[in-house]
């Protein structure tokens, strides 16, 4: 029910309930979608999943709904049809999820590249950037090797490449947390705070639902 329905709805509505009906739709209105971006194997997958957890958002990874749209993997997407054809799916992909409301949003490494993408997560929501050392890529892209960019056995010297390419541009989002060789729990709490304060109250809801459900 919008505040003018319930305003309707009330005989005679007190000044402290619309003051309140205010608030609430004020912190209704600040929770925005957030978008994480970073380099492969920042942890944008693993942080997310337990952000919107936290949050109660919805999480979507945007290289498995780029996937579902191809009808291929991205490796495969690579192959047949190269990078550009990616960015360009990617791009349009990127838009149509951010028409959906308090989602966080995990994106591949070359997204936030996009002015484009760029301009439609300010328009959408907040972006943040888990940034990572050198060490702690190579050390966790390592252990997978579905990834394009890093087939070309030199792990360490491609990924010192893309960061001295990307992070100037990754600089430009609206929050920057560091992600170290440890638990993705800690990179959550960095997270929240820095987020305005309707995210934590939210994540405090969320808490408060789950100790107080029972199944």
């Amino acid at each position: 029910m919008s505040s003018t329905d319930t305003v309707s709805a009330m005989a005679a509505p007190s000044a402290a309930a619309d003051v309140e009906g205010a608030d609430a739709a004020a912190h209704a209105a600040a929770l925005r979608s957030l978008v994480l971006v970073g380099l492969m194997g920042a942890g944008k997958s693993s942080v997310g999943r337990r952000l919107a957890t936290r949050l109660g958002f919805d999480f979507i990874d945007a290289d498995t709904e780029i996937e579902k749209a191809a009808g291929a993997t991205i490796p495969e997407i690579f192959a047949e049809h190269g990078e550009t054809a990616f960015r360009d799916g990617e791009r349009k992909v990127i838009a149509r999820l951010l028409d959906q409301p308090r989602i966080v949003l995990a994106t591949g490494g070359g997204a936030f590249m996009n002015a484009e993408t760029r301009a439609r997560i300010r328009e959408r929501g907040h972006s943040i950037w888990i940034k990572a050392s050198l060490d702690v890529l190579t050390k966790r892209c390592a252990r997978r090797s579905n990834r394009p960019l890093l087939a070309n056995g030199d792990l360490r010297g491609t990924l010192d490449r893309l960061m001295r390419e990307r992070y100037p541009v990754y600089a430009e989002a609206e929050f920057t947390v560091t992600s170290l060789d440890g638990p993705h729990e800690a990179v959550v709490e960095e997270i929240l705070q820095v987020l305005p304060e309707a995210y934590r109250q939210a994540a405090h809801a969320a808490d408060d639902g789950k100790v107080g459900h029972v199944e």
